[in-house]
């Protein structure tokens, strides 16, 4: 489920930690995904941050197939869906 509702909303989507941090912090995300298989220091802020700002945080279990769903031909650790 997680996947197809990243791919639905692929022109809304912010890719990557830092691009997903910044999208949090100016208020512009309706959720988030974190992939399972991705460095721990990495999503560790992003998850930490999506719980203070009360964002809903889905985990997946793979990277791969979170870029896939982006569209991208990489990986990605975290996405975010922007409002």
């Amino acid at each position: 489920m997680s996947y197809e509702k990243v791919a639905q909303a692929n022109s809304n989507i912010v890719i990557g930690t830092k691009q997903t941090l910044k999208a949090m912090k100016n208020g512009e995300v309706e959720e988030v995904f974190v992939a399972g298989d991705a460095d721990q220091h990495i999503t560790e802020k992003v998850m930490r941050m999506a719980e203070e700002l009360k964002v809903p945080c889905h985990r997946v279990d793979s990277m791969k197939k979170l870029g896939k769903a982006c569209g991208i031909d990489v990986g990605a650790a975290t996405v975010a869906i922007k409002q």
